[in-house]
């Protein structure tokens, strides 16, 4: 299961239905081990496509090593589809390589708001996709010292 802020969802949500016509795609850091989504990490799609996402590599580069240094992982991968429904496709299948990290896909393909809007999860590892509960709170609970 996810568990992510509501302030969390609104951005990605945000940024998805900013970018539309073309796919939205950025990550959400966490403290390394915790499965704790934290820091909102916009990205480029460097495609401008609005049928798949690339990550530009210098930023993505650029981003690994600032997680290193502040001891952070991806904890969330996320991008929007444009015209399609919210699960993986076989390229996002394909370009899926941290395996601890939850898929989030936000649908965009109804961008007049008249029909159901999807935000979905999934975990995928060595290609097997897993959708998984989205569990959204206020705030995380604290942990006892």
């Amino acid at each position: 299961m996810l568990t992510i802020t509501q302030a969390l969802y609104d951005q990605i949500v945000e940024h998805s239905r900013a970018d539309h016509p073309d796919e939205a795609c950025g990550v959400v850091a966490g403290p390394v081990g915790t499965g704790r989504p934290e820091r909102f990490i916009p990205m480029l799609n460097a495609a401008r496509s609005p049928t798949f996402y690339e990550f530009d590599s210098a930023d993505l580069l650029k981003l690994y090593r600032e997680m290193d240094d502040r001891d952070e992982e991806p904890v969330i991968v996320y991008h929007s589809h444009t015209a399609t429904e919210a699960y993986p496709s076989r390229t996002d299948i394909s370009y899926a390589n941290e395996p601890q990290a939850h898929y989030v896909l936000v649908s965009t393909a109804d961008s007049d708001g008249a029909g159901p809007f999807q935000f979905r999860s999934y975990t995928i590892v060595e290609g097997v996709v897993t959708e998984e509960e989205v569990k959204v709170v206020e705030a995380y609970e604290t942990e006892a010292v």
